[in-house]
Formats: C-alpha cells, structure tokens, sequence
C-alpha cells in the first residue's frame, strides 16, 4: 500500500500529464493565450481585486471546461473510434458547453474591461 504522500504525488503526476495532453489541442493553447493576454491587459490597466477574481475565475473556468471536453472526446474516441451520431451528439454538447462559457466569459470581461478602455483612450 502507497503512503498518502506517494499518493499525492502520484496524483499530481497525473494532473500534469493531463495538462500535457490537453496542451496538444489547438482550443486549448488558444485559450490559455488569450487568458495571458486578459491578465496582461488586467495588469496594465490596474483592475481591482473584485475584478481579478472574477476575471481569473472566468479564465479557470473556460480552460477546466477545454479539460472536460477534451477527456469527453478521448474517452469517446477509445470506446467507439468509428463515427455514432449519440457520440458526435455528446461531442457537440461538450463543445457548446465550453462555447456558453468561454461567452459568459467575454461578457465578464467585457463588463470588467470596457469602462476602463474608455477611461483610457478618453482621457488621450
């Protein structure tokens, strides 16, 4: 039996690894892109606490969507790897899922980052 700590550790490899996999996806590096470029832009224009948490949240959310979709689409793909349309169904709803998150999102970030680009280029 693997004390608890070998069990953490064992744990995190695997997290990891998952991350690794997800990374060969072209959604996924997009997403993590623009989640550089939403906390680069909260960096430079000073957003306050409230509006971190929410944006780093939005950010989080969206990439932990991509890992439930991605494992939904590798999972499937072993199980069944010629085309089913309940498959492609249950493909489709995990992509809108991370579509309806990633707009929630924007809409977040719209709400978070519009008044101050209009401060911005107001003032100039």
């Amino acid at each position: 039996m693997n004390p608890p700590r070998q069990n953490l550790l064992a744990s995190f490899r695997a997290a990891f690894s998952g991350l690794g996999a997800l990374w060969q996806g072209r959604n996924a590096r997009l997403q993590c892109l623009a989640s550089l470029m939403v906390v680069g832009c909260g960096a430079a224009l000073g957003i306050s606490v409230g509006e971190w948490c929410l944006v780093l949240l939005c950010c989080g959310a969206v990439l932990a969507a991509e890992c439930f979709n991605t494992a939904l689409e590798k999972l499937a793909d072993a199980l069944h790897p010629e085309r089913h349309p309940l498959i492609g169904q249950a493909k489709d709803v995990a992509a809108a899922g991370v579509l309806l998150l990633a707009l929630a999102s924007a809409t977040t970030g719209a709400i978070v980052f519009l008044p101050k680009f209009i401060l911005l280029f107001h003032a100039h």
